[in-house]
């Protein structure tokens, strides 16, 4: 990511949190489904006081249920704490194409709402984010000020209540009651 690369271009994957062990080596938490994957997305870049800086991972492990790596040329814990508690960003360009009916939560985030409910057609919001449960991911609305109100709603991400995603006009339609 060079200075004139900006946020709309990167995707934060993970997140350094804290230093592990004195010789360098930081936690990381992955976003990513599967956390593994969080190496097949390279260079990660951080952003530091000076702008973006590329950060070059030479070694990693499993550990517990997350991950430690070890940041290339960094060899002291005091110098890994430097790095701790930052997002790390991708280039998006290297996630992986999905299918034609599969989206990644950015894609949604930002996209209008419209329910279809008992004949009626009403816009409950955007979508400001996802949630992860366990057994569905939810859609996060807000109510914005085309929307039926100001109302924030939490709407499974399952085929029974999102009928239609359409990128071109920027919009998902549902089935959901706007009382609720």
């Amino acid at each position: 990511m060079s200075s004139a690369q900006n946020s709309t271009e990167t995707l934060v994957v993970g997140r350094i949190t804290t230093v592990f062990g004195v010789r360098g080596w930081v936690k990381v938490f992955s976003y990513t489904e599967q956390i593994e994957t969080l190496f097949d997305y390279q260079p990660w870049w951080i952003d530091s006081a000076t702008g973006p800086q590329q950060i070059v991972v030479d070694d990693w492990k499993r550990h517990a249920d997350g991950l430690v790596v070890h940041i290339k040329g960094v060899d002291d814990r005091d110098i890994a704490r430097t790095w701790c508690n930052q997002d790390i960003c991708v280039d998006k360009s290297q996630l992986p194409e999905l299918n034609r009916e599969e989206f990644y939560w950015h894609q949604l985030e930002g996209l209008a709402v419209v329910s279809h409910f008992e004949d009626r057609k009403v816009r409950l919001g955007v979508v400001k984010s996802l949630l992860e449960t366990g057994a569905n991911d939810v859609l996060v609305i807000a109510g914005d000020t085309d929307s039926i109100d100001r109302e924030e709603r939490l709407i499974p991400y399952v085929d029974q209540f999102v009928t239609k995603i359409d990128m071109a006009t920027q919009t998902i339609d549902v089935i959901w009651d706007p009382e609720f």
